[in-house]
């Protein structure tokens, strides 16, 4: 049995959310790149700014967006670790201390039929929490601006749709609001589960930075096809990645989450 304080909690998702919102990860700076190399045009030039953006944000410490977004936070618990506080607690307490000491914007409001009264602080973060063996706690945490949150889709397919009717439910969710979420564009795909569980796969699918398989690249050419381009003003990458996570599901149905995100995929991990 380990013991992890609350601090270290407090701490870690903190940094995390600070480092997601300045520090692009690598994977995703390199997609940009290639993308940069290949492209053309108008294209390439809006790529060029986008690596700038990315650079200055780098070297003078400051976010990448002026959305620093909702943080969406999966955690991995080892079934030996012991707690003695409320973790979803701390974890809101690391992102309150993240937005005032690293001058992030507020957005998250209260009351969203109502009043919308911002809260001043991005909490409540929207936590997922699986158990897992070991002694440690991994926390994942992916920070959604609703640029690309507002593109986000819920399909219920064919039973035995399989992966031509997925692709076609892709494309179609790419030219309904792609333009829209500032692409290049980044795709997670959750199949199966229901409604909720192919909803979060798409998101945990997001930072799966796994060579894709060959029905993946098949989905990618098709939505490249459609021209849209860095900055929906036209050229070959509308899209950098698409990666489709499965669930089991029931016989009667095949619920699709997809989430759109933007070129700025920001996400950070840490194992404490």
């Amino acid at each position: 049995m380990r013991f992890i304080s609350r601090e270290e909690i407090i701490t870690s998702v903190k940094e995390l959310y600070i480092k997601a919102n300045i520090h692009l990860p690598p994977f995703v700076e390199s997609c940009l790149k290639k993308a940069r190399d290949e492209e053309e045009g108008k294209g390439k030039e809006v790529l060029e700014v986008l690596l700038e953006n990315i650079k200055m944000a780098r070297e003078e410490n400051i976010p990448l967006c002026q959305d620093t977004g909702m943080a969406v936070v999966f955690l991995n618990v080892g079934r030996d670790v012991r707690l003695e506080f409320d973790i979803e607690d701390a974890i809101n307490e690391g992102i309150k201390n993240a937005v005032r000491d690293g001058y992030l914007r507020a957005s998250t409001v209260d009351e969203p039929l109502n009043k919308r009264k911002n809260r001043g602080d991005n909490t409540p973060a929207i936590i997922h929490t699986h158990f897992v063996d070991g002694d440690r706690i991994e926390i994942n945490l992916l920070v959604k601006g609703f640029g690309s949150e507002n593109a986000s889709f819920l399909f219920h397919l064919s039973p035995h749709g399989g992966w031509e009717e997925l692709k076609s439910v892709i494309v179609k969710a790419v030219k309904m609001k792609g333009a829209n979420a500032c692409p290049p564009l980044f795709i997670g795909v959750g199949a199966g589960g229901t409604s909720e569980k192919a909803l979060e796969l798409s998101k945990i699918a997001l930072f799966d930075e796994s060579p894709l398989n060959k029905k993946e690249k098949e989905i990618l050419d098709e939505i490249n096809k459609l021209g849209i381009g860095p900055g929906g003003i036209g050229g070959k990458f509308t899209c950098l990645r698409v990666k489709v996570k499965e669930f089991p599901t029931h016989i009667a149905g095949l619920p699709v989450g997809i989430s759109l995100n933007c070129h700025a995929l920001r996400y950070a991990k840490r194992n404490i």
